[in-house]
């Protein structure tokens, strides 16, 4: 169990930070953008919870992604060593990636087919998980790019481009199923 007895430390007043293998990076290396962009979704997944009390099962969803997210920031801050025991890092599994799967056919064997685009908007919490969506596709760009010179755990790729698919059906499944998403109009406003 992780014990914060100080929360600031200086370490990190000219610029560097450790990463989980103690080694010290410039905060802004693509690593340490990759694992603050996989922060800052989980931050917007917060603010959708507040949307979620009337919805016990999908606030349960995002709040196992939440401490999953904290995994993916754990295994994408710690480098992955040549001949690693694979005890010794927290690293994304695939039954992670595979729960996520199964999440999505549920709620999506719930929705009509898409018939256009939609919009983010809808009902505060949908509105909340477009932007997650967004946030952790960036993530998962950025990961795309770490990968082009270091390695990276292929479950954590994976992971992150399941769930901005898992953020667009919620997002979905809690616009009334559907009903009260924002389609997109193409050349509307011609």
């Amino acid at each position: 169990m992780v014990q914060l007895t100080r929360i600031y430390t200086r370490g990190g007043d000219k610029g560097k930070t450790s990463l989980g293998d103690g080694t010290r990076v410039n905060k802004g290396s693509l690593r340490v953008s990759t694992y603050g962009t996989v922060d800052e979704a989980n931050g917007v997944i917060g603010l959708a919870r507040m949307h979620t009390a009337d919805d016990p099962e999908a606030d349960a969803m995002l709040a196992r992604i939440q401490n999953d997210l904290f995994d993916l920031g754990a295994d994408l801050c710690t480098p992955i060593k040549e001949n690693e025991d694979p005890s010794m890092a927290l690293r994304i599994q695939a039954p992670q990636v595979k729960r996520l799967e199964t999440e999505i056919d549920a709620m999506n064997a719930e929705l009509q087919p898409l018939k256009s685009f939609i919009l983010p908007g809808g009902k505060p919490a949908a509105s909340y998980l477009h932007l997650a969506r967004s946030v952790i596709r960036r993530a998962e760009r950025e990961m795309s790019l770490l990968i082009e010179s270091e390695e990276v755990n292929p479950e954590a790729l994976k992971y992150a481009n399941r769930l901005s698919d898992h953020f667009f059906v919620m997002a979905r499944y809690l616009n009334d199923k559907g009903a009260s998403d924002v389609l997109w109009v193409p050349g509307k406003n011609r």
